[in-house]
């Protein structure tokens, strides 16, 4: 107990000199209640919440000393950023849940050390990476021997000092900080490992369920990991499958160690590690050889020495470099952009064309009869022309006839806009199948979530879309009042008042010749009547053949001013809500692509 009150102070010392205020960290630990996890763990319930709102400026106010991200990568995590923020409404949490994580865990990093590298020691029961670990420091640090497990907690070892805040995100508490051997030619006295954090992790296979959740917890934290495998287990189905298959596109920072090859007699080493190299590329993940970025493979032995020099090496370039926490967080971008791709991306071009738009007006003109109420019009023009060039007598008789049949007088246009039941119910069905066919169309080509959005958008704009367009019936149906005349109208009443005039002098002369006041010619009045029978019909045929383009325009007119009232009003209940719901898919795809790195250029 002593020794270990005594590391304690000496850790707490070293993270008073450094001076580091880890403000985020320190209230993780602290809100952390009994019963939450193994002791000195955050709990992962806090630590996985999310996703949540990022202030624009979050990854620009940092302490000073804060790691920085490349550029890529900065924008990478604002485009991430933006598209949780877009995507809120529309996306169920659990789908965003992973990116916020990796945000959340962006900025936590970005906070702390970026001189310190952290790596993680990983392996099965008994692949000795304890071994390694010791071996890695100088000085035996990490409990070994046949007793399993033999890592019960993360151990850490700080090669130099300033690494509280990063220890602490871990969960590590300072009984389990230790230093390597600072003298001697050992790992301690190696300039070039500075910043090197390194840490033991229990048995990823352990029959202790809370010494599994430890090492998914650190994996998921630190910016690299040394997975130490040995000849008997290198091929284990759970290694590969929970984690080497699922970060695969951690290659970057993956080493992956074949330890105990002085057990392998002759060149059963090379054989073994042939066969790693298989199975690493059958799970996904790319080999970092011929001087390609990708995961370091390399044979070793950690008992007798064999190899231990070429990993330090490789560690001491590692180190040096200062990229592993970019490159694992980028890495991490990816990861999450992959899951999100089904509710980002589908397949087909997602949009709403202009056929798809004059459809839906279409539609709309056929539900309010945009054509029958263009046709009426154009009748009642000519029906109008015919009372005001029309035969005196014929209308005479036409009245007649309104008169004798009850009901048969002219219909209002009140009355004519007032649709039929069965008819009401057909335009109702009609605008509610053009709104379906938008939205089919509109949907075209969008992820699930995304089409839902837009059907939601549609369907509800529609609500009262039936009743505003029959008040547009009323409105711009049937124009009332007559039609307007024009010039030639005059012309017309007068020749066929002229005709009348004719039959009714002939008709007069011929009765007082019959009457004897007049002298017996028949031939000159029966001819002027004659006249006036014949030109009255033949005045009201021109009449009726010069009326049929000025009625077929006044139809089209009142069938287009009709159309344009339903498509207006189609338009700012439907189409603009729609449109509206693909502007922001379009603007999440944008920035979905920025996250992805594909939208950098």
């Amino acid at each position: 107990m002593g020794a270990e009150t005594g590391a304690d102070a000496a850790d707490a010392a070293r993270a008073n000199r450094s001076g580091w205020d880890d403000g985020l960290i320190a209230r993780r630990a602290a809100d952390r209640r009994p019963g939450d996890g193994p002791r000195g763990r955050v709990p992962r319930a806090r630590a996985l919440e999310g996703p949540r709102d990022f202030p624009a400026d979050e990854f620009g106010d940092l302490p000073p000393g804060g790691g920085e991200y490349g550029a890529d990568l900065s924008v990478r995590l604002d485009a991430l950023r933006e598209l949780l923020g877009l995507s809120r409404t529309r996306l169920a949490d659990d789908a965003l849940h992973e990116a916020g994580r990796v945000l959340d865990e962006a900025v936590a990093r970005r906070r702390l050390s970026a001189q310190h590298t952290v790596v993680a020691v990983a392996g099965a029961t008994g692949s000795g990476k304890s071994t390694l670990f010791n071996s890695l420091a100088g000085v035996r640090i990490s409990e070994t021997g046949l007793k399993r497990p033999t890592t019960s907690a993360p151990i850490a070892c700080s090669w130099t000092d300033g690494a509280a805040g990063l220890l602490d995100r871990l969960g590590i508490p300072g009984r389990l900080r230790r230093r390597p051997s600072p003298a001697g030619t050992g790992a301690g006295g190696d300039e070039g490992l500075r910043g090197l954090v390194l840490v033991d992790l229990p048995d990823h296979d352990s029959a202790v369920t809370a010494h599994r959740e430890q090492v998914d917890w650190v994996l998921a934290l630190v910016d690299a990991v040394i997975w130490v495998v040995d000849p008997e287990k290198y091929a284990d189905a759970a290694l590969h499958e929970r984690y080497l298959r699922p970060l695969a596109g951690h290659a970057e920072v993956t080493f992956v160690v074949l330890n105990q090859i002085d057990r392998l007699p002759g060149d059963s080493a090379d054989l073994v590690l042939d066969d790693l190299r298989r199975l690493l590329d059958e799970d996904g993940m790319a080999l970092g050889e011929h001087g390609e970025p990708g995961a370091v493979v390399l044979a070793l032995s950690a008992l007798t020495g064999e190899g231990m020099e070429e990993l330090r090496e490789l560690l001491r370039a590692f180190v040096t470099e200062r990229g592993a926490a970019g490159r694992r967080l980028a890495a991490d971008v990816d990861a999450a952009a992959a899951g999100l791709r089904p509710v980002y991306v589908a397949e087909g071009r997602a949009g709403l064309g202009e056929r798809a738009r004059a459809e839906f007006a279409d539609r709309l003109a056929a539900a309010v009869g945009a054509a029958a109420a263009g046709e009426a019009a154009e009748r009642e023009w000519r029906r109008n022309a015919g009372r005001a060039c029309g035969s005196p007598w014929l209308r005479l008789w036409r009245w007649y006839e309104a008169r004798r049949v009850p009901g048969g007088g002219a219909v209002g246009p009140e009355r004519a806009a007032v649709p039929p039941a069965d008819v009401e119910v057909t335009a109702r069905q009609r605008v509610e199948q053009a709104v379906r066919t938008l939205a089919d169309a509109a949907t075209h080509g969008l992820p699930a979530p995304w089409a839902q959005a837009v059907r939601e958008s549609a369907v509800c704009g529609a609500k009262g879309l039936p009743e505003e367009l029959d008040v547009l019936v009323l409105e711009a149906g049937v124009p009332r009042g007559n039609p307007p005349r024009p010039a030639w109208w005059p012309a017309a009443v007068l020749a066929q008042a002229a005709m009348t005039l004719l039959q009714v002098y002939g008709g007069l002369w011929l009765l007082g010749q019959v009457l004897g006041v007049l002298e017996p010619d028949l031939l000159p009045p029966f001819l002027l009547m004659l006249a006036g029978v014949a030109g009255g019909p033949v005045v009201e045929w021109g009449c009726w053949a010069a009326a049929r383009g000025p009625a077929r325009r006044y139809g089209q007119d009142a069938e287009r001013r009709l159309r344009e009232a339903a498509a207006g009003c189609g338009r700012a209940k439907v189409l603009d809500p729609v449109s509206a719901e693909l502007l922001r898919y379009r603007e999440v795809r944008e920035r979905y692509a920025v996250v992805t790195g594909a939208g950098l250029g």
